[in-house]
């Protein structure tokens, strides 16, 4: 297999918004024909089936698939771009064409939240405006421009469950200028304002974002080089930018973020490239955990990809020639303090899934060379007591043990979940659960499909304990109607008191990272 063609296939690969399906571009043994793939992935083993259609693909073609199995594929041909839906037809491939959209450029953007929609980024005439279309089968119009957006836009990431809010990079009219971060309004017009924004000059660029937490992965020259950092939809803090996510001679690239951790983004599973001399390999990272871990990749692992379930288990694509479709799945460990009470929740790994993480405590591998393959074990937590006491800081670690308990007391104003009137910026609320669509009966050919548990969400804020986020959440429990019901209008102030991405008074002036107050921001 050349390079180029396994490129098209690791980048081609995208998984849809619950996980149930995977698509990408593949090619037959010794031929560059190409065609989709669909990839079923709610059963215990997944399996592929081809997607084949009379003539071949084009390698530059985008797939998407959708909750329901049906897989989006955007054609591109001189001046437009063509549409339409592939999915399973007994021995063939059915196909519904949706329509084309004018514009030599066109790219899919991540899967909705919804699971039935889609959405694309075109490139507008004189390629001076980005324009954002929305695929919506079975609607009267199945393609419609909802949004137009004066800036040449690339990236694309969701800020909340409903699918509204679309976080874009947008250079200016021509590309020139530095890259910041705009949210974008779907259900408003396609209004723009201000995300990501730590000075005027700098690159500020939204990698990934995960809804449920408000967990945002950044990257930004405003340090004086490009660096990996992290921050939280609607807290008060500033963008951090530890010094684990910036190892000397590497580069880390996030590629997916665990869903399901309502309001606890230090608990989020993170899994990142490694780009090393050495080779590429991937690591897993949680703001709690404050060093990276890191993972033998399976043979044929579909480099960049992988996709983590609401209860932590990390699960890494792969293709080779004897298993073209397979799934190494492992487990990553907890912040320092919850290793031992979730240990009980785990399920056993199953050494014959492929590659897993270091056991907690264990040595781990140096970050300039690639680790080598290991059976996965799981060795039990230090007890709290055998653990170094953090040192003292106004929002430290997690308690090594819970403080007593008070005696009763009428409850205060501080200890009721606060309104929206007391808290006009509250934003970090959780998201209302939104059922993806029961998938269609398999094609013939096609295995049954099995029934895949639901994930469970996470934990309620009271239940966070001594965790960061509970400080870092206080006052933002309000209705859903702050962030996910408008606009975010202010830039995020690198020291600003303002919130992440929040509403409230007009955006102070965006301080440089050197002056911000970032105590703890390189730690």
């Amino acid at each position: 297999m050349t390079a180029s063609v396994a490129k098209v296939m690791n980048e081609s690969f995208t998984v849809a918004a619950d996980g149930s399906y995977a698509a990408r571009l593949t090619t037959r043994a010794g031929t560059e024909l190409w065609y989709p793939e669909r990839w079923t992935l709610g059963g215990p083993e997944p399996y592929a089936v081809p997607l084949p259609v009379k003539q071949p693909e084009d390698p530059g073609s985008g797939v998407l698939p959708l909750a329901d199995g049906r897989v989006l594929i955007a054609r591109p041909a001189p001046g437009h771009h063509s549409l339409a839906l592939l999915y399973p037809s007994g021995p063939d491939t059915g196909e519904l064409r949706l329509g084309t959209v004018e514009t030599d450029e066109l790219r899919l953007l991540p899967p909705a939240p919804c699971g039935i929609r889609a959405y694309a980024l075109a490139t507008a005439a004189g390629g001076r405006a980005t324009d954002v279309w929305r695929v919506a089968p079975g609607a009267p119009r199945a393609l419609e421009r909802v949004a137009r957006i004066e800036a040449r836009c690339s990236g694309g990431a969701w800020l909340d469950p409903e699918g509204r809010l679309l976080a874009v990079e947008a250079r200016g009219p021509g590309g020139e200028g530095p890259a910041k971060t705009v949210a974008v309004d779907l259900a408003a017009g396609g209004a723009v304002s201000p995300l990501l924004q730590i000075t005027e000059k700098s690159n500020d660029r939204l990698l990934l974002a995960d809804p449920d937490s408000g967990l945002l992965l950044v990257s930004s020259d405003a340090p004086g080089e490009e660096r990996l950092g992290w921050g939280v939809l609607g807290s008060h803090r500033p963008v951090r930018f530890p010094e684990v996510l910036h190892p000397a001679g590497t580069r880390l690239t996030p590629i997916a973020v665990q869903p399901g951790q309502t309001l606890l983004p230090e608990r989020c599973g993170v899994a990142l490239r490694v780009d090393a001399a050495q080779g590429t390999w991937p690591a897993v990272w949680r703001p709690g955990l404050k060093e990276l871990r890191h993972v033998a990749s399976p043979p044929g692992w579909l480099t960049g990809k992988g996709l983590w379930t609401a209860d932590g288990e990390l699960r890494v694509p792969y293709s080779t020639a004897h298993n073209p479709c397979g799934l190494a799945r492992m487990r990553a460990p907890l912040p320092d303090g919850q290793e031992s009470a979730a240990g009980s929740e785990r399920r056993p790994e199953d050494p014959t899934k492929g590659a897993g993480t270091p056991a907690p405590g264990a040595d781990t591998p140096p970050l300039g060379a690639p680790p080598a393959p290991r059976t996965p074990t799981r060795a039990a937590a230090p007890s709290p007591a055998s653990r170094p006491s953090p040192p003292p800081s106004p929002v430290s670690s997690p308690p090594s043990s819970p403080p007593p308990s008070p005696p009763p007391s009428p409850p205060s104003s501080e200890s009721q979940p606060p309104s929206h009137a007391q808290h006009p910026s509250a934003h970090a609320t959780p998201p209302s659960a939104h059922p993806a669509p029961a998938p269609p009966s398999p094609g013939a050919g096609e295995p049954p499909r099995q029934a895949e548990p639901q994930p469970q969400a996470g934990p309620p804020a009271s239940d966070a304990g001594g965790d960061v986020t509970g400080l870092q959440h206080r006052g933002h429990g309000g209705s859903p109607s702050g962030l996910l019901g408008s606009l975010v209008r202010r830039a995020v102030s690198a020291g600003g008191t303002g919130s992440f991405g929040a509403l409230g008074e007009t955006a102070r002036k965006p301080v440089p990272l050197q002056q911000a107050p970032l105590p703890s921001g390189t730690a």
